[in-house]
């Protein structure tokens, strides 16, 4: 079995920190480097419920794709939830790893994971990677479906071949509008605006659109209309955890180290209920 060092540094390989963004907080969070890894587990967040699940799955180390710790902290005492998260790995001896914008700009990466699970062929970054002289990896992929769709019909096959969510999919733009290219970034993706203005598509899918900015930006396409496509934050983001798990198998396999990975399936999606507003017969418009 190898050693964390080890798989940390088959990681780092993959995702390496020095490519994340200077606000981000990436690498080791717990873990003794010198502990072999058997069991590794692959989630979105580093919260209570996939602490437990490593413990019960006796995973010896968990990556997760989202930072503990983003804007530091000045304790990790047990009266705290992400406190009681480290006591839990260090109590049961389970490292925790965090790939985050250095996993957005991979290639392959958070973007091309969610993709491929749209059924879309990756054509090239939104953002590129101005050190990477291949011009593969940066932030968000430029795409196009097999033939062209509308963009209802993208909505639709965003929420049935993404992890369900209360949240579904939201849509601002014509249903009915075809789409022959999409530019997706698995998160937050409204700070990508001006390039995907730039790029020319005719859909962005990404999550955690806000009101404003997509107002805003509706109104700067009024000419040219482009449709935006809004899931949930953690939805956009699970499809990685698959293919991170994948690309471990592999080195394993290379390797030697007979690892086994696993990817997490609880959802960590903090909407739990969503009510549509009921169709009326009356004019739209503010309640009175």
């Amino acid at each position: 079995m190898p050693r964390l060092s080890e798989v940390i540094a088959a990681l780092e390989n993959l995702w390496p920190a020095e490519r994340a963004e200077a606000w981000d907080a990436v690498g080791t969070v717990v873990g003794e480097p010198g502990r072999e890894v058997s069991r590794v587990l692959f989630a979105v967040d580093p919260v209570q419920e996939i602490a437990d699940e490593a413990v019960k799955l006796g995973a010896d180390l968990l990556v997760t794709h989202h930072p503990l710790y983003l804007r530091g902290t000045t304790t990790v005492a047990a009266t705290t939830a992400k406190g009681r998260v480290v006591h839990t790995l260090i109590k049961n001896d389970v490292a925790l790893h965090v790939a985050h914008t250095n996993a957005d700009s991979a290639d392959p990466g958070v973007s091309d994971a969610l993709a491929g699970a749209l059924g879309l062929r990756v054509v090239r970054p939104l953002v590129p990677d101005p050190a990477d002289p291949d011009g593969r990896r940066g932030l968000g992929r430029v795409c196009e479906p097999e033939h062209s769709i509308t963009v209802r019909e993208l909505a639709a096959r965003a929420a049935g071949r993404l992890p369900a969510t209360a949240q579904g999919i939201r849509v601002a733009g014509d249903p009915g509008a075809t789409v022959r290219t999409v530019a997706v970034s698995g998160g937050s993706g409204d700070s990508l605006f001006d390039h995907v203005r730039a790029a020319g598509v005719d859909a962005f899918l990404t999550a955690d659109l806000r009101h404003h900015p997509v107002s805003e930006f509706a109104a700067d396409r009024a000419d040219s209309p482009l449709a935006l496509l809004d899931a949930a934050h953690w939805a956009t983001e699970w499809p990685w955890c698959e293919l991170a798990a994948a690309q471990l198998d592999e080195i394993s396999d290379r390797r030697g180290w007979d690892l086994r990975v696993h990817v997490s399936k609880t959802v960590t999606d903090p909407w739990t209920a969503h009510a549509a507003s009921a169709p009326t017969s009356d004019s739209l418009g503010a309640p009175n």
